[in-house]
């Protein structure tokens, strides 16, 4: 097969044009398009980046919020067969410049707001790096641009997506993909079994299924496009012939994200975590009875713990509707949902035949060996980190002429199939050779009812080489004590695992991706 992001969007456009395929909400403005609508813009943005020199393999920065240019200039990179590169408009000035740089960018397209910040990094690059400004330089830049651009000869599934991902550590690196790889493993290409929707197997299945029409049709993802998983929802919903819900608001507040769920009558709203699943649930506690979520049929969550008593109350208020903790990575793709274990326990993810768990040989190991491995994903997957050969051989290794991604995550294979997942390898906490999964003890501490937040990270300790040490920050009018934590702790946890120093904070901090940040924890408690 050839499926390209491109080529599969404008099928679909010209299969449902009519239909309604975006709307953005910002403050009380709401917006609509239709997918002839947005068709003829993507056109034109890719009319407007060919005008700046863009053609096949170069790179265009989306230093951009959630919006339609956002979209807009990322299918009409696709378009030219050029790699959009998603950029996070809360790096300073260094941060940024080592994106720009090592993702070798040609032009950017950023905010009015942050402008100057990226003319300036634009300036000190190495190498010619155009900037367009989103507002009326973009609508300028669309109006003279030539559509006729964006019918580029030669589109493959080998074309390239490129997704930086920051992680929890370290700095961010671009994680390369073939189109038709990033399809499968993320965009919808596998179908959705539980429905009985099989695998797609010819570029012209996708129109066709998207004239069906896809049993779950509004999504909205709650967080930045920049991010992999709402980057991968609006991919999933514009290449299956459904309707993106996006808020453009510049903050968060669960009222206006309920408001916009009940106004447009959204199926699938997509979010990071307890950060934006905890204020959902205390809006809805307060106010049962304010919105009309009947069309609302999944909340699905990745890239942060979910807690369990979070997902409780979401459940008890949404009658009828599945609450799905996803897991995958940007090394991975989607990799299956997580089911809750036993109370203090980790989740158990149920996946399929292509995720393993490997030992330090490399060879996957058995159902039920009680043995921890690295959790490991096969078949669709990426080609390799930009620019990192040797951390590429590393985390893709070819094991018996099987090409295997592995990008860190501790877990154990049990009996039945399942995977029981610890955590990231890179943060495990060794004290005294005990090893302790953050994630695992954030979980705990979560269920105490007056914890909003917590972040779980290792310190030095002269005897055991690291000790277990807690930032947690309290609900707003809740009192919390180190006694009260300790005891849900032990309630759950070994005695090892329960944290020995805590810090009090207002709030944790956490990256844009709705990841911990573990660094910020690591200096809080290091001043302790």
């Amino acid at each position: 097969m050839e499926l390209q992001i491109a080529d599969l969007f404008e099928s679909v456009a010209t299969a449902v044009p009519q239909r309604e395929a975006l709307v953005v909400r910002t403050g009380t403005a709401t917006r609509r398009w239709t997918y002839a609508e947005l068709a003829a813009r993507v056109d034109r943005a890719a009319g407007a980046l060919a005008a700046l020199g863009v053609g096949v393999g170069d790179r265009v920065g989306l230093h951009l919020r959630n919006g339609p240019t956002y979209l807009e200039a990322m299918l009409g990179a696709f378009a030219l067969r050029a790699v959009p590169v998603n950029l996070n408009y809360r790096y300073v000035a260094e941060e940024l410049a080592y994106v720009v740089g090592d993702a070798e960018l040609s032009v950017v397209v950023t905010e009015p707001d942050t402008a100057d910040l990226v003319h300036g990094v634009a300036a000190a690059a190495d190498r010619p790096v155009t900037v367009i400004v989103d507002g009326d330089p973009w609508e300028q830049a669309l109006a003279s641009a030539d559509p006729a651009a964006a019918r580029v000869t030669g589109r493959s599934a080998d074309d390239l997506y490129l997704l930086y991902t920051g992680g929890t550590t370290g700095f961010p690196k671009g994680v390369m993909w073939r189109h038709e790889d990033i399809y499968f493993a993320s965009l919808g290409g596998r179908g959705t079994p539980s429905r009985g929707i099989g695998p797609v197997r010819s570029p012209h299945e996708v129109a066709e299924r998207a004239v069906a029409g896809d049993p779950i049709t509004r999504r909205l993802p709650l967080c930045p496009l920049m991010h992999g998983g709402a980057m991968w929802v609006a991919l999933q919903t514009h290449l299956n012939g459904g309707c993106l819900v996006l808020s453009g608001d510049r903050h968060f507040t669960a009222s206006a994200a309920l408001d916009l769920m009940a106004d447009e009558a959204v199926e699938l709203v997509m979010l990071i975590g307890d950060a934006t699943a905890r204020p959902i649930a205390d809006a809805l506690d307060a106010e049962p009875d304010r919105w009309d979520l009947r069309a609302l049929q999944v909340i699905a969550s990745g890239g942060a713990v979910l807690s369990p008593s979070v997902t409780a109350r979401l459940r008890r208020r949404l009658a009828g509707v599945t609450v799905a903790d996803t897991f995958g990575a940007s090394e991975t793709g989607g990799q299956g949902r997580l089911r809750a274990g036993e109370p203090g326990e980790p989740p158990r993810l149920i996946t399929d035949a292509d995720t393993a768990v490997l030992d330090d040989d490399g060879r996957p190991l058995p159902p039920g060996s009680d043995q921890v491995g690295r959790l490991a994903r096969t078949g669709h997957i990426p080609l390799g980190y930009l620019n990192d050969p040797d951390k590429t051989a590393a985390t893709f290794p070819i094991i018996d002429g099987r090409r295997w991604s592995v990008p860190g995550d501790l877990a154990r294979l049990e009996a039945d199939g399942t995977v029981v997942v610890l955590g990231r390898g890179a943060l495990c906490i060794n004290t005294g050779g005990e090893k302790v999964f953050p994630e695992e003890v954030e979980r705990v501490l979560k269920q105490h009812p007056a914890v909003a937040d917590a972040l779980v990270v290792g310190v030095p300790h002269d005897r055991l080489g690291q000790q277990v040490a807690a930032v947690v920050a309290a609900r707003p009018g809740a009192t919390l004590t180190v006694d009260a934590l300790e005891a849900v702790a032990r309630e759950h946890l070994a005695g090892y695992k329960v944290p020995r120093t805590w810090r009090f904070e207002p709030s944790c901090r956490r990256l844009p991706t709705g990841k911990g940040d573990y660094r910020w924890a690591a200096e809080v408690l290091a001043t302790s």
